[in-house]
């Protein structure tokens, strides 16, 4: 396991892995990776969090990098890993940050955990789909593979495994051949400029090595609890929460606007790109400070 790692008890059976950085003295955040991910997604250098007054604590979700598959989780569960982190480092209360799949994490436990967090930000959530969440055609409507991947969780685990280990391998070798393939017919003229970045490309490596210690585990839980129930209500969310979306990204700006109709008070940004170190810094002061 690398020396950066540190592991968090669970339960008997299970463990949570994190990475601590930032200002060991700033406001606790905690970070929630997207589908797929790691405790690497973050930004390469750490004194942007620093500067913002943060202590900034990333996770490896179940079945991603070192943390203990759990196989059947819902989105619900990622509460328990956050509460087994903040625990063994001591925090009484923290903010929470999740991009992408880590969105509905990160507002599961401000729904979960309300006695503990402080804010919630979310940059580019899915919303939920079903009962309770977004029409399935709704839901499909401008997100990448949205149908394709309703339907594999329909079939079952057996066809999620087998779609995203084939998406893997096309990550791996493009990543391999031209890190700027990575998003694939996503990729913009920022997206290009972002990726050229040296500091970006060697990240982008540590994360995709890292976060298929496991093979896809985490990606196909993931996967299939997003399009299950979540286990809490968004109603049960009353700490601040920011959502913001930007053009670059792939997930569909409806999905953003419809979790902004339903989390009272929510703050909402649909400008940006590409994370600089201004928005992420942006983003960090208003987890810490308001």
């Amino acid at each position: 396991m690398p020396p950066d790692a540190t592991l968090a008890p669970l339960d008997p059976d299970h463990q949570v892995a994190y990475l601590d950085g930032g200002d060991p003295d700033g406001v606790p955040v905690l970070g929630l990776h997207g589908t797929p991910g790691c405790r690497y997604s973050r930004w390469p250098d750490d004194a942007v969090y620093a500067a913002a007054g943060v202590r900034y604590v990333t996770l490896d979700r179940a079945g991603y990098g070192w943390s203990t598959r759990r196989r059947g989780r819902s989105v619900a569960t990622e509460a328990l890993s956050v509460l087994a982190v903040a625990d063994h480092l001591g925090l009484e209360s923290f903010a929470i940050v999740g991009e992408g799949a880590g969105g509905p994490h990160a507002l599961a436990c401000a729904a979960l955990l309300s006695d503990r967090v402080t804010r919630v930000a979310c940059r580019s959530s899915p919303a939920p789909v079903g009962t309770g969440g977004m029409q399935r055609r709704d839901w499909a409507a401008g997100r990448p593979g949205g149908d394709a991947e309703l339907r594999w969780v329909a079939e079952g685990e057996v066809r999620v495994v087998r779609e995203l280990q084939q998406q893997q391998e096309l990550t791996s070798a493009a990543l391999t051949a031209d890190p700027e393939r990575v998003r694939g017919e996503t990729v913009t003229d920022e997206d290009r400029d972002f990726l050229r970045r040296p500091e970006v490309a060697e990240r982008l490596r540590l994360i995709v090595r890292e976060q298929g210690l496991q093979g896809v585990a985490g990606a196909v839980d993931d996967t299939l609890a997003l399009a299950r129930p979540w286990g809490f209500p968004l109603t049960a969310v009353a700490a601040p929460v920011l959502l913001t979306h930007h053009p670059a990204d792939a997930a569909p700006v409806t999905h953003t606007r419809w979790l902004a109709a339903r989390l009272r008070g929510a703050e909402t940004s649909y400008d940006g790109g590409v994370d600089t170190e201004a928005e992420i810094a942006a983003t960090m002061r208003w987890l810490a400070h308001g």
